[in-house]
């Protein structure tokens, strides 16, 4: 990992986030922090480079990380931020999300599930609850179907090396017994020679409500960080869709990193 870009409008929300990539990249003495910002008039541009070099000399004096600010006209935030992250050869984008529906945010209608569609490059979502906590468990999500090619094997490997977690693999299903099925086996066994530099572990979980097992489990495990690969119908959306089940807790305190399939 050599370049990490966060996107600010100023916010709260987004200064929450700057914060929190500054403390996750110290000591990643071979990464560059860019600061973004896009301007949509000319008029804005000084004050806009202004606040940045000011939040830039903020971060820097309480955290050891090097920084760069990138401030530029752009009318259309998000294509902006994608010719940035592929000009910069981006390895993360790391964005704030607000909201009490914050997760649901992330996958239907925000700048940040335009971001991730984009396929630029992985997207790290801090929502505005989260505080920060060194990753020492990442908790992966998976369907176990056809795992070998719907699996963004680089990138989840290139994150895991960066930070070095314990890697929990997780399945919820209603059918599950006391015996994997030879179905779920051959998946397991695919995944675990995928990731098997770094140790993972698998959990299958026997539960009707799913939001309820993995709050249950990031309790339980004291996960950091979720990693959730952005499917057309992946687990995560089919979750997320279902309005009438309980919100996820967790939504609002740890962030979530997505992938493109």
């Amino acid at each position: 990992m050599t370049t990490v870009i966060v996107p600010v409008d100023f916010s709260t929300t987004s200064l929450h986030a700057a914060e929190y990539a500054a403390k996750l990249l110290v000591g990643h003495y071979g990464v560059t922090l860019i600061l973004y910002h896009s301007y949509a008039k000319p008029a804005d541009e000084a004050e806009a480079l202004e606040e940045l070099e000011a939040l830039k000399a903020s971060l820097q004096q309480d955290h050891i990380v090097k920084i760069e600010v990138l401030n530029h006209l752009e009318p259309d935030f998000v294509d902006g931020l994608e010719r940035a992250a592929r000009h910069r050869n981006a390895d993360l984008v790391i964005m704030g999300i607000t909201g009490k529906s914050a997760i649901a945010q992330v996958f239907f209608g925000s700048n940040t599930l335009k971001m991730a569609a984009t396929k630029a490059c992985p997207v790290l979502i801090v929502p505005e609850n989260a505080a920060y906590s060194p990753l020492n468990d990442v908790l992966l999500t998976s369907d176990f179907k056809n795992t070998l090619n719907t699996t963004p094997s680089v990138p989840i490997k290139n994150f895991l090396s960066a930070f070095n977690p314990t890697l929990h693999v997780i399945n919820v299903d209603k059918d599950h017994y006391i015996s994997l099925t030879e179905s779920y086996e051959k998946e397991k066994q695919d995944l675990k020679k995928m990731f098997e530099g770094y140790n993972p572990e698998f959990y299958f979980m026997r539960l009707y409500e799913v939001e309820e097992a993995l709050n249950m489990f990031i309790e339980d495990k004291k996960i950091d960080l979720i990693i959730a690969i952005q499917k057309n119908h992946s687990f995560m959306e089919k979750l997320l869709q279902r309005s009438h089940t309980k919100s996820l807790s967790y939504h609002s305190k740890i962030p979530i990193l997505v992938i493109h399939e």
